[in-house]
């Protein structure tokens, strides 16, 4: 999961940089490892502005650099959260990829990964070409020039600019998962795979004068500035192209059938504000706790969550059971993540000092304590005991999602399968290890049924949903 941000100037637009870095912040959710921005000014062909780092935007796109994409026309960046290639690695393997191709300079921003990102890496390297990473993402690129360098005596007299027909044909060699921005010097592509597995929208900033002021492909629609609209979501297997000239659909491939929409992007990626699949994840979030309580007939006398993303789900739940809800449990947001930690006890004093109990809700409470999954549960074990230590009667625990068994390989780091407490473990086994008093899952037909129920369905484009970390049947097959 990373997140991919690309703005294009219908015009002249003064403050391109500025929408560029405020869009790439609010996609930092989906990926803290690095940022870059790539810039082109829309004339140039073999050259473009670069901005690469390590760490949050807000360090990587500072006052004092954020100028070297003053007069781009066209700006992409990319928040960087690995699942492919080295997690510590130099600057080379920090997006968006720049690549000089036939045709001019070419960059790339990736989300997804490539099942048989092994055999394509291969197949590359034996076509004589050089790889600087070891990157998924950086064989996409290769891919694309070669594509280009295949096809440039094709296009004398014609758009130098015009990629389509190259892009198509690196889809057609690709196996899921991507969504992607491509940018030539003069324009913008925004791609999705066959199966739709990973979110990409559209979008138009509006000027005060009501004409378009810059045009926006983008991860999720959160990160659209509050003076544009959404148009649309870029469909399962198209490329779409925005340029000065505006925005058109240039590709369609067959979508595949069942699609394979990553349903953890409801569970807990995507922010609550954005719209996937026409429908808030905020309201599908709901829906996933109002089926939980339609599945458990627990007693309680108060409901509460583990912060953040677990509250939209402990609203539905209180909303639907009729017991009250309450927060138990406060998050410190300035501390980093418990698991980097080298052992247990560390481990257990980060987690003490990141989650604070709300003592005077919890006294004497028999609790119902909703999160949105447990990968390896030790983080859960800490704060049922750290509630029992603050005079909770009993705690159960209920989790807005089924057990997550299976590793991903399409683009989140869901470890292996002997990491997972929920391989490992039956359910009463996992009740015992975090000291709850119950423990219940929303069930996979329950999720399913939750996120589907507000998606509009039409001929083309019924509504499929990788479930593959949750029951193990991946949507290609998996060569480990």
């Amino acid at each position: 999961m990373c997140g991919i941000f690309g703005i294009v100037a219908a015009g002249k637009c003064d403050n391109l940089n500025i929408l560029a870095a405020n869009g790439l912040a609010s996609l930092q959710h989906r990926g803290t490892e690095s940022s870059g921005l790539v810039g082109s000014d829309g004339v140039t062909r073999d050259h473009v502005e670069i901005i690469k780092g390590h760490g949050l935007v807000r360090d990587v796109i500072t006052e004092d650099n954020i100028s070297k994409m003053d007069g781009q026309s066209i700006i992409i960046g990319h928040n960087r959260y690995s699942t492919a290639g080295k997690k510590k690695s130099g600057i080379n393997c920090v997006q968006p990829f720049v690549v000089y191709t036939a045709m001019g300079t070419v960059a790339i921003a990736h989300n997804g990964e490539l099942v048989d990102a092994k055999q394509k890496r291969t197949e590359v390297l034996h076509e004589g070409v050089g790889l600087s990473t070891d990157t998924d993402s950086e064989l996409i690129a290769q891919m694309i020039a070669k594509a280009i360098a295949l096809n440039v005596k094709c296009k004398y007299g014609q758009d130098i600019g015009d990629i389509t027909r190259e892009l198509a044909v690196t889809m057609s060699a690709l196996n899921m998962s991507y969504s992607l921005l491509v940018m030539t010097f003069d324009r913008l592509y925004a791609i999705r795979d066959p199966f739709g597995n990973r979110p990409l929208c559209v979008g138009t900033v509006i000027s005060k004068d009501g004409s378009p002021q810059a045009y926006i492909a983008s991860s999720e629609s959160c990160a659209l500035p509050a003076n544009a609209k959404l148009d649309f979501e870029v469909r399962p297997g198209e490329i779409v192209e925005l340029s000065a000239d505006g925005i058109k659909s240039v590709w369609q491939m067959k979508p595949n059938t069942p699609l394979a929409m990553c349903i953890f992007e409801y569970v807990y990626f995507a922010r609550n504000d954005s719209e996937i699949e026409g429908q808030q994840v905020q309201t599908v979030r709901e829906e996933c706790g109002k089926t939980m309580a339609l599945e458990d007939d627990i007693e309680a006398d108060i409901v509460g969550n583990v912060p953040d993303s677990s509250l939209s789900a402990a609203i539905g739940y209180a909303s639907q059971s009729g017991i009250t809800y309450e927060p138990v449990l406060h998050r410190n947001s300035y501390v980093g993540r418990s698991f980097i930690q080298p052992n247990d006890e560390m481990r257990q004093n980060a987690i003490k000092i990141k989650f604070g109990v709300l003592k005077k809700k919890v006294q004497n409470q028999r609790i119902v304590l909703v999160d949105d999954s447990i990968v390896r549960g030790n983080t859960m074990r800490t704060l049922v005991k750290m509630l029992r230590d603050a005079g909770a009667k009993e705690v159960h625990l209920r989790i807005a999602s089924p057990p997550v068994k299976f590793p991903c390989f399409m683009g989140i780091n869901i470890p292996t399968s002997q990491e997972l407490i929920a391989a490992q473990k039956s359910i009463p086994e996992i009740c015992e290890y975090v000291g709850a008093d119950s423990v219940r899952y929303l069930s996979v037909d329950g999720l399913v049924s939750s996120v589907q129920k507000g998606i509009e369905r039409t001929t083309n484009f019924s509504p499929g949903h990788c479930t593959a970390c949750l029951t193990g049947k991946y949507p290609v097959p998996i060569n480990i």
